[in-house]
């Protein structure tokens, strides 16, 4: 899939009565005096997109009119939308997915859908239902990450490719079994389906934004290995890299209300599902909007190893 937007040069501004403020020095903005929804007008939407692709993640409160169309509508604001998601087809209804603590927890650091060759753009989340306390969410910059590298790792990074799939989750191999802190069967289950179709990835593990130009790690729990190395130094390789995008300068963490809106720059960002809540209920919905296929420093993009993901990806509702 191409590009659908010209790189980022234009300097649509919020309208009157909205303001933006900083949340980081690095990432993150919310947004308030702005009512979300699919008809808001051109210049609007623009200066939406200009604030997300700038701060990498953008919240909004008080959103709490929206229903699964309004954020349907809101996101289609930014670009073509996407499948719900490309295997969890239980828990999808036309392009949003439910995130739901009964069928497990995003708790590790993730880039959606990078399995695929031409992961999001931009998700688009909205809380449905919230714990008591706990429930937060955490953006990583992955760009400042890749701008604090010492000269050494960032030429390393920029020459290497990796192999990204549905099949291996490196948290999980890792750090944690697949049903832990969870239901054992509906944990066991939530893992199969995710399984059940598979896919296969080489993406660079150094892209090129398409709207930027800036270079940011396309990295996370998805990668299986490092092409061309064995398989201790790509573990190795992994955590150097991986370590420095999680350091807490690079980071943003959300604490949810009811009526939230998060977007994020998917092509510049990892995020992780804070499981600080127990065993309390909490549910999301999520759409995202289609990206393009990365292209590494070097000018070559990824390439589908396995699976076609091109459903997925045309999905037009």
């Amino acid at each position: 899939m191409t590009a659908t937007y010209a790189p980022h040069t234009h300097a649509a501004s919020l309208p009157e009565g909205a303001a933006l403020r900083k949340l980081t020095a690095d990432i993150g903005a919310e947004v308030v005096g702005l009512r979300l929804g699919g008809g808001l007008d051109p210049q609007t939407a623009l200066a939406i997109r200009k604030a997300v692709v700038d701060h990498k993640v953008v919240v909004f409160r008080g959103q709490d009119h929206l229903d699964d169309a309004g954020q349907r509508a809101f996101a289609q604001l930014l670009g073509p939308l996407t499948l719900g998601h490309p295997t969890l087809r239980s828990r999808v209804d036309g392009a949003v997915l439910e995130v739901s603590s009964e069928h497990g927890r995003s708790d590790s650091w993730h880039t959606d859908v990078t399995f695929v060759d031409s992961p999001p753009a931009f998700s688009v989340l909205r809380a449905i239902a919230l714990p008591e306390y706990g429930g937060t969410t955490a953006w990583a910059n992955t760009t400042a990450a890749y701008n604090r590298l010492p000269e050494p790792l960032r030429l390393l990074a920029e020459s290497l490719r990796a192999v990204h799939t549905n099949r291996y989750d490196y948290a999980r191999t890792h750090e944690r079994a697949a049903t832990e802190g969870h239901d054992e069967t509906k944990g066991r289950a939530q893992y199969e389906e995710f399984r059940s179709v598979q896919y296969e990835t080489e993406h660079p593990v150094v892209r090129v934004h398409p709207e930027t130009g800036e270079r940011t790690l396309l990295f996370g729990q998805f990668i299986s290995h490092i092409l061309d190395l064995k398989p201790a130094e790509s573990d190795a390789v992994y955590r150097i890299l991986q370590d420095r995008i999680t350091k807490l300068e690079n980071t943003v963490r959300w604490h949810w209300s009811l009526g939230d809106i998060a977007v994020w720059d998917n092509r510049a960002t990892q995020h992780y599902g804070v499981s600080d809540y127990d065993s309390q209920f909490r549910k999301l919905h999520r759409v995202t909007v289609a990206g393009d296929v990365p292209v590494g420093v070097d000018g070559r993009a990824s390439r589908a190893l396995v699976g076609d993901s091109a459903d997925y990806q045309a999905f037009a509702g």
